[in-house]
């Protein structure tokens, strides 16, 4: 029998060193304090409070939306708590004319895109007026369909590019996304083509009940830019700053004709997949949900802007009221919208209805006039 050769490669030595050279970018750590001054951002104090501001809002709409679904005012609502940093700190490094492709958790970048409250509520409803963006608004309705967002994403990125627009397309999935085949299909096709897209992972550990280390057996999800020929990056999800740069950095360079980016965001939802009966207490222990509060974006970045004298309560109290009273007013419009008939779901389906659906657009008509 012929003596078997030495290998003239290591494999796993290779894939060692790639997963090594993903280490985690951060600049603030847990307490609020810089400990990458290199990495700071230049950003002004103006928005470094309205970056608070908005983080603050969005935990206070997640708290109400919470409530309100179960009063039974909402229908479906997946929590946002603990991902502020990650969805907010996100979305402030782009621009109006930026194209936001969202997962279902990811109403608030929406929001702030421009997509009006009232509007967020007749989507958790099932009304299909909160699927109707106002002109100039460019954002997708929150996909439900797990990861297929990524395919749209490089579909519009490649659009950009062929209209000469310098402007990018980002999306959003949880590290459960990066399994689908829809993930690797959407990275791998912006890849090929160098379209102006960003994807961003956020990995808040658990897809439902699913934990991280049961995904995938990679080290990290950032790793997989590597197989589309990609720049990834594992960023401090909890740390708004750290957010900013890496989205920030990213859409520069896909604007600059660079290609796409993929950036996880390693961070944690303080509540359930959904309001639709998952109970988190059943697959996370106590003492992990301890842990991660230690984390908390909002009091790391509160106390960031504090030595700065920046931010104080007397000013998050505001922030509070305001998104209280503004939650109230859109809730009462989306009250105040009329019930959708299966008429209007006929007159928006098609240009041109069909002879077959005429026939029963008239019945229905009909029946709903009476």
């Amino acid at each position: 029998m012929a003596s078997k050769k030495t290998a003239q490669f290591d494999a796993v030595k290779t894939l060692a060193n790639i997963e090594e050279q993903f280490e985690m970018f951060q600049i603030l750590d847990e307490e609020g304090n810089v400990v990458n001054e290199d990495a700071m951002p230049e950003i002004s104090d103006e928005d470094l409070q309205e970056l608070m501001h908005r983080m603050v809002y969005t935990r206070i709409l997640d708290q109400r939306s919470i409530s309100l679904n179960r009063q039974g005012r909402l229908g479906f609502y997946a929590p946002t708590a603990g991902q502020e940093a990650s969805q907010i700190a996100s979305h402030f490094a782009l621009e109006k004319e930026d194209w936001v492709v969202p997962g279902y958790r990811d109403v608030p970048q929406i929001i702030w895109h421009g997509l009006p409250l009232s509007q967020a509520f007749l989507f958790s409803r099932g009304h299909f007026l909160g699927n109707k963006s106002p002109e100039g608004v460019n954002v997708l309705p929150p996909q439900i369909i797990i990861g297929a967002q990524y395919v749209q994403t490089a579909g519009i990125a490649l659009g950009l590019k062929k209209r000469g627009k310098k402007a990018v397309a980002v999306t959003y999935t949880g590290d459960g996304g990066s399994s689908q085949g829809d993930f690797y299909e959407g990275i791998n096709f912006a890849g090929s083509y160098a379209a102006p897209a960003i994807f961003i992972v956020q990995n808040n550990q658990f897809a439902i009940s699913t934990p991280r280390d049961k995904q995938t057996a990679g080290k990290t999800i950032a790793q997989k830019a590597v197989s589309a020929g990609i720049p990834g990056i594992l960023v401090d999800g909890m740390d708004p700053l750290a957010v900013y740069v890496a989205t920030l950095d990213a859409r520069e360079r896909a604007v600059n004709g660079e290609g796409p980016t993929l950036i996880e965001t390693l961070c944690y939802r303080y509540g359930p997949h959904t309001m639709a009966g998952d109970d988190p207490t059943r697959y996370r222990t106590s003492e992990m949900d301890t842990e991660w509060e230690k984390k908390d974006p909002l009091v790391r970045f509160r106390n960031f802007l504090e030595a700065k004298g920046l931010w104080n309560e007397e000013k998050e109290n505001e922030v509070i009221e305001i998104a209280k009273e503004e939650i109230k007013e859109a809730i009462k419009v989306a009250d105040d919208t009329g019930k959708q008939k299966v008429t209007d779901l006929m007159e928006i389906m098609y240009d041109e209805m069909p002879y077959n659906l005429k026939e029963q657009y008239e019945i229905y008509k009909e029946k709903e006039s009476k």
